[in-house]
Order: C-alpha cells, then sequence, then structure tokens
C-alpha cells in the first residue's frame, strides 16, 4: 500500500487546524487504498499552532508535526514539510493542500484517483472545465489570479498547464521530489509552487489536471501577498535564466540577429554595385546562410559541433539544401515587400520575413536535419 503524506504549512492557524484534523481523519477512514498520513509543518506559530497538533497526535499515529525554528514561508513550509516526509515518513506521494478549508476535503479523492494512471503531477486546477474559484472574489482578486497564470503559461513557456498557482497538488516522490533540489527556491513566498510545476514539466513528467472548487477562506486573513505577482516574473525570469534551453534559444536568437546584419550590409552592397534585385536579395541570404551556419555550429550547437572536414562539407552543403527554403522565401517576399512599401523600408521588409517566416522555418529544419540533439525550449509537453 502507498504511502501518501499530505504536507500542510501553517502560521497562526490555531483556530482552523482542529477542524481540518477532524475533517481529515473522517476523510482517512474511508480510503482504504492508500496509507494516508498528515503532516503539519509549522513556523513556530506565536498563537502555538502546534500545540493543537500535538496535542492530537496522542490520538491519531497518522499525525505528524515538523517546526522550523522561525518564520520560513509558505515555500520554506513545504520544503521543510517535503523533507521530512520523505526521509522520515518515506512518503511515496506527498500532497499539498491549505489550512484554512479553501482546497476541499472531499477533493482529495479525485486526486489520488489518478495515481493508478501513473501521472507524476496532479494538479487541482481552477482554470479547466469543472474548476471553479469564488463569485466572493472582487474584480482585482480575480485580475491577479487569471492574469498571474497567463504570465506563468507564456513565460514558462508550457500553455497546457492551466492553473501553476494553486496551492492544492499531488506529487511522486520517488524519481520526482527525491531527486528535486529543495533548497533550489527562488521564492520562499507564494511563487515556488510555479517554479516546482515548471521544473517538472520542463523535465518531461507525466502531468494532469484536475478540476476542483475553490472554495473562500471562512476565517482569518487571506496568505495573499500585494507583490505576488512581480514575484511571480522575478521566479520566471531567474528560472529561464538558467534554462539551458532557452540560453541556446537565445544564442541561436543573437546568431540570427547577426545573420540579418550580414543579410543587410550585403544587400545594400549589391543594390549599390546594379546587380538585379532578386539576385541581390538571393546572395545576401547566401552569406548570411554562411555566418549562421559557422556561428552556430561553433556556438549555439556547440554540444553537438560538426567536427572533420568531411563531416563539415557534407553538413555545410545539408545546411544549404535545408535552407534553400530562407532563400527561396526572402528572394520572393523581399522584393514583394520592398514593392509594396517602398524600397526605403527594406530594412523593415527583411526583419519581418526573418523573424515571422524564415526563423521559425529554419527552427524545424535544423532540428531535424542538422543538429539532431538540438531541442526547442517547449519541445517537451506535459502530458495532460
Amino acid at each position: 500500500m502507498q504511502k501518501v503524506v499530505i504536507v500542510i504549512p501553517t502560521y497562526n492557524e490555531r483556530e482552523q487546524t482542529p477542524r481540518m484534523i477532524e475533517a481529515l481523519a473522517e476523510l482517512f477512514k474511508k480510503i482504504d487504498n492508500y496509507d494516508m498520513h498528515l503532516l503539519y509543518a509549522d513556523d513556530t506559530s506565536p498563537d502555538k499552532t502546534y500545540e493543537v497538533v500535538q496535542e492530537r497526535m496522542e490520538k491519531y499515529p497518522w499525525l505528524h508535526l515538523v517546526m522550523n525554528e522561525k518564520k520560513a514561508g509558505i515555500g520554506g513550509g513545504y520544503k521543510t514539510g517535503f523533507r521530512y516526509a520523505m526521509q522520515k515518513l518515506n512518503a511515496d506521494y506527498v500532497m499539498e493542500f491549505d489550512s484554512d478549508f479553501q482546497h476541499r476535503v472531499e477533493d482529495i479523492p479525485t486526486l489520488l484517483s489518478k495515481i493508478n494512471e501513473g501521472y507524476d503531477l496532479v494538479i487541482g486546477s481552477r482554470y479547466v472545465p469543472g474548476g471553479t474559484i469564488p463569485e466572493e472574489w472582487g474584480f482585482r482578486r480575480k485580475f491577479f489570479s487569471v492574469v498571474g497564470n497567463l504570465v506563468c503559461r507564456i513565460g514558462f513557456l508550457t500553455p497546457s498547464v492551466h492553473d501553476f498557482t494553486t496551492g492544492f497538488k499531488l506529487t511522486k516522490v520517488k524519481g520526482n521530489l527525491d531527486e528535486y533540489n529543495l533548497d533550489g527556491f527562488y521564492s520562499n513566498s507564494f511563487a515556488y509552487k510555479i517554479q516546482m510545476t515548471a521544473e517538472m514539466v520542463n523535465s518531461g513528467k507525466k502531468v494532469v489536471e484536475v478540476p476542483i472548487k475553490f472554495e473562500p477562506r471562512k476565517t482569518g486573513e487571506s496568505k495573499l501577498i500585494k507583490n505576488e505577482l512581480g514575484d511571480f516574473l522575478r521566479v520566471i525570469f531567474l528560472f529561464q535564466l538558467h534554462n539551458p534551453k532557452i540560453l541556446k534559444f537565445i544564442k541561436f536568437g543573437t546568431v540570427g540577429f547577426l545573420g540579418f546584419v550580414v543579410n543587410f550590409f550585403f544587400l545594400r552592397l549589391f543594390r549599390g554595385l546594379g546587380l538585379a534585385e532578386t539576385f541581390s536579395w538571393a546572395l545576401s541570404t547566401e552569406l548570411a546562410i554562411i555566418n549562421n551556419y559557422v556561428l552556430n555550429n561553433a556556438w549555439t550547437f556547440k554540444e553537438s559541433e560538426i567536427k572533420g572536414l568531411g563531416n563539415t562539407i557534407k553538413k555545410f552543403l545539408q545546411f544549404n539544401l535545408t535552407s534553400v527554403g530562407a532563400i527561396i522565401i526572402q528572394s520572393v517576399l523581399g522584393p514583394l515587400g520592398v514593392k509594396l512599401v517602398g524600397v526605403q523600408y527594406d530594412a523593415l521588409v527583411l526583419m519581418v520575413i526573418i523573424v515571422f517566416v524564415v526563423l521559425p522555418y529554419n527552427y524545424t529544419m535544423y532540428n531535424l536535419f542538422i543538429w539532431k540533439n538540438w531541442k526547442l525550449p517547449w519541445a517537451k509537453k506535459p502530458q495532460v
């Protein structure tokens, strides 16, 4: 029987804690196919929430407590709880859950039902069909929740995940969290949750979202912080800054920009020498292709660098062959664009063609035929 540990971080939650423990006690009686445990990770709450837990630990053998010496934030609380669940309780799965009844106890079996389907991460989502957010929320709260998730989906390049900011998730420990750097959180606040989700999705774990009904908080104050969205942006930036796929993408874009400079310079040069417009576009494009091949091979795709004279010549010819499409695209769309908007706007025409047509074409061709080990930043999609 697999062990599932529900981790609840607390700070001044004395009022809700007895009700939550009893509510989960009733639920655990109905679950006979999993070994259910509840772990409170308390930040030494001034209202002594931990005493409430300690009193009931004598009654319930499945109830546990771990404490931080001082306030560590919700991210720090979960980090302590996850580590304890893995090292001391030998958990197979850990579940993140709020202490304030905004997550419904009756939704827990819905997440558990996905274990047998082999999912590594089960997300309790408010933003898939069947999921809801409280009607009582004001416009500002709804706006920041929706926009925050949109920012995460775009920033992490994972549009298939709809609810990054939910605090209700079930994660397989072995092969996932036991390999995860729990000390690598960029935030000890709410933004820790978006980082964990993004890293699991980015590593190709099997992910699914199930709908939940998110309730308004009955008592106490919301943990929502005013600068939450700003913290999300900071975490996304730091995450992508250390993402090798994105760094490679940036290199690719830099080489593409240099190719644009080469293309534009020689286009003007050949045109000034009196060469035909179509020939000027084709020749300048070929010189840009040579530039891109050399720099991409030596820098962008260095780990898959093409070496050896024979292999280099072979791959360069192949590179040119796959780039014929780019030459055709620019040779056709370039003169057409100049004719439509005027030769004085040829730089703008060239930029539009490269960004919106040539680069997507090259991404695909290079990935399929030249540097086959390279993957696009969004290549590994969550299996939802």
